[in-house]
């Protein structure tokens, strides 16, 4: 059995190099895909693994359609049976890399890892696991056990954060599907297509992945317009709407209307002052 992990990079050149140490701590993966959004070609440090860089050209950030290319590297490059994907943001646990590879051998399924999120300069040169353990912050809505697995309590819990499955599994439904086009809801669209046809979203107690720091927005005004039209496309397939705080919170600063019956009605764009209030201070966690 082999194993690809697969990421995603567009401006992220420094979470990436700490992405790539924490993999080489750990148990290697038979190949990493890095898919380019941004252009980097900048030279890697020796790995103890190959690596595949595929460029992928796109305006803003094209996360289904970038996450099936590497799903295609990863078949070209190593024949991989298990795929692990992990966000640049990421640094895997010593552990991770085996312990997805194991759980995807016993279930089939979308098998999530813990993920604790990091404050800001918290990574520095000579980190250790147990620093970041001790500085990270668990997500308050996703409950992960000690160890073994745990099936998720409901489909819209499952993130891409930090995922593994099987390669087969992944053709199977399709991979993500790129009419969700930018950011939102392509994830939650794989979940609930994968519960759909009677495949679990688990949770896996033990390994885990440490989410660097990086500015945030509540409610992400960035990424407006494409939260509008992926919330749009997943309620006409899946009968409700996505992101329901996201869109809660448009509503209230006027941006849409707050009446989605009839669909979503844009009043009008956030202006950059807005989108400025809306980021969120560098201690949050989340």
């Amino acid at each position: 059995m082999s194993t690809a992990v697969i990421t995603l990079n567009k401006g992220r050149g420094a979470h990436l190099a700490r992405l790539l140490e924490g993999l080489a701590r750990g148990t290697p993966p038979d190949a990493c895909v890095i898919v380019e959004m941004g252009g980097d070609d900048s030279p890697l440090p020796a790995l103890p693994f190959p690596v595949e860089r595929v460029p992928f050209a796109g305006s803003g950030l094209p996360l289904a359609a970038a996450r099936n290319a590497g799903r295609r590297a990863a078949s070209a490059a190593a024949s991989a049976d298990t795929l692990v994907f992990l966000d640049v943001d990421c640094i895997p646990s010593a552990d991770l890399v085996a312990g997805l590879s194991a759980a995807v051998a016993a279930r089939d399924g979308l098998i999530c890892c813990a993920v604790r999120y990091l404050p800001a300069g918290a990574v520095r040169d000579g980190w250790t696991e147990a620093d970041l353990d001790r500085l990270g912050h668990l997500h308050p809505v996703r409950d992960f056990p000690e160890a073994g697995l745990v099936p998720a309590p409901k489909p819209g819990l499952f993130w891409s954060l930090a995922f593994a499955v099987r390669a087969a599994t992944y053709d199977r439904l399709g991979g993500f599907d790129a009419e969700f086009s930018g950011y939102g809801a392509e994830d939650t669209d794989l979940a609930f297509r994968a519960d759909a046809a009677g495949l679990p979203i688990l949770f896996l107690g033990g390994p885990r992945a440490y989410h660097q720091h990086h500015p945030g927005y509540d409610p992400p005004l960035q990424h407006f317009r494409d939260i509008v039209a992926n919330a749009s496309r997943f309620r006409a397939r899946h009968g409700l709407w996505p992101m329901d705080g996201w869109l809660d919170g448009f509503a209230r600063l006027g941006l849409i209307a707050a009446d989605r019956t009839d669909g979503i009605r844009v009043l009008r764009d956030p202006t950059p002052a807005e989108t400025a209030a809306a980021r969120l201070p560098d201690d949050r966690p989340f």
